[in-house]
């Protein structure tokens, strides 16, 4: 990451901001309630336009972007998770734009009047993720089309103004079934939004469950239709590579912040015994030592990462592998780190309200998020020894 993008995101994430976040996080996760003040000051900030100011590409935008989400995920990771979601479609339509392919520049303009942008893919049963769909669709005599399922992990469920929703269309007479990709406004007749969210950790997030009852969409609402089945696609390429990277950003984050408050927490404390400051016990000298060490890689990983998507690098059939070790790695990163705040904390650390206790719950939310670790493995293992025979 270059000084330059430092000074330009903490211009726009300024230190005086990220502590009222810090301090506003633990009363959201406490009463479950979106991050109401912390989304009014991103927005009047811009930083919802991050993706569209600096997109990807030469300017940089996934570096930047990657650094930001990092800094903010440090002070409060719901709020860092929430606006990830929208951020994700305007790297998806700016990853594709540096690639020639401007069918999602609409995104664009509209973030950057201020829409916000919100997943409706993830789908209770789908293990294919964007590969097949539960929800159905079906033709409707004008040409539109109309979408029927369930959606979870709704995030930005209370702000939300452009959902993207996906679907499967039954091929007939012969036809193959295909997967069809549109935006929906809020106040469509049918999308329904529970108020569901109550969770372990990244409770301030509201990703809600959604669902669709016969959601009218129009032709021309409906910006990309997929066979079922691996693909690929440039949008398939566009949605894993923003999602896995500023998934990482954010878990990373919350292992810059654990490991911050294991060192104040190691500092502080002395042990009666051995009179002297935990700091000079070797155990836990060197517990903090191999979790910095796993940051340290993560963090190369993402520079790397970030790097090749504003180069365009060429790596083939490797990108996905690369991504889903990517998000793997740092959400183990981000387990591991809040595991050691917690024992090197003491017994004050375990209480409820403790912002250790906090992150660990926030952090376990990562294995939840697309790729989990089993289909990681089956991703990397497909690059390196090629698809199972049997």
């Amino acid at each position: 990451m270059t000084t330059t993008s430092e000074e330009t995101t903490g211009q726009l994430l300024p230190d005086v901001m990220l502590e009222r976040f810090r301090g506003r996080a633990a009363g959201y996760d406490a009463a479950n309630a979106f991050f109401t003040e912390d989304f009014e000051e991103l927005m009047q900030a811009g930083y919802l336009r991050l993706l569209v100011e600096t997109p990807p590409g030469d300017a940089g935008g996934m570096q930047r972007a990657t650094w930001a989400q990092r800094r903010l995920a440090a002070a409060a990771p719901a709020t860092a998770l929430g606006v990830n979601m929208h951020l994700v479609w305007t790297a998806v339509a700016g990853l594709l734009a540096d690639r020639g392919d401007a069918s999602l520049h609409f995104v664009l303009d509209e973030a950057a009047r201020d829409e916000i942008f919100a997943f409706g893919v993830s789908e209770p049963g789908n293990d294919a993720v964007l590969f097949d769909s539960l929800t159905r669709v079906e033709r409707l005599p004008d040409g539109g089309y109309s979408y029927t399922g369930t959606k979870v992990f709704t995030s930005l469920s209370p702000v939300w103004t452009r959902l993207g929703i996906f679907g499967k269309l039954e091929g007939v007479n012969g036809d193959d079934d295909v997967i069809l990709h549109a935006f929906v406004p809020r106040g469509t007749p049918g999308v329904e939004t529970l108020e569901d969210w109550d969770p372990l950790g990244m409770r301030a997030t509201r990703s809600n469950t959604t669902r669709l009852r016969n959601v009218r969409v129009t032709p021309d609402a409906v910006f990309r239709r997929l066979p079922v089945g691996p693909n690929a696609d440039l949008l398939v390429f566009g949605i894993f590579a923003a999602f896995e990277t500023l998934i990482a950003s954010v878990y990373l984050g919350i292992a810059d912040r654990a490991l911050d408050l294991a060192v104040q927490a190691v500092a502080q404390r002395r042990s009666h015994v051995a009179q002297r400051v935990l700091s000079d016990d070797p155990v836990l000298r060197s517990l903090l030592a191999g979790v910095a060490m796993k940051r340290t890689g993560v963090e190369a990983e993402l520079r790397g990462v970030a790097e090749d998507l504003d180069s365009r690098a060429d790596v083939g059939s490797q990108w996905f592998a690369r991504l889903v070790t990517l998000k793997t790695h740092a959400v183990e990163t981000a387990v591991a780190a809040t595991s050691a705040a917690l024992r090197v904390g003491g017994g004050s650390g375990f209480a409820a309200s403790s912002e250790v206790v906090r992150l660990h719950r926030d952090a376990l939310a990562g294995q939840f998020h697309p790729s989990t670790e089993e289909s990681a493995r089956a991703t990397v293992a497909t690059a390196l020894l090629g698809p199972p025979s049997v």
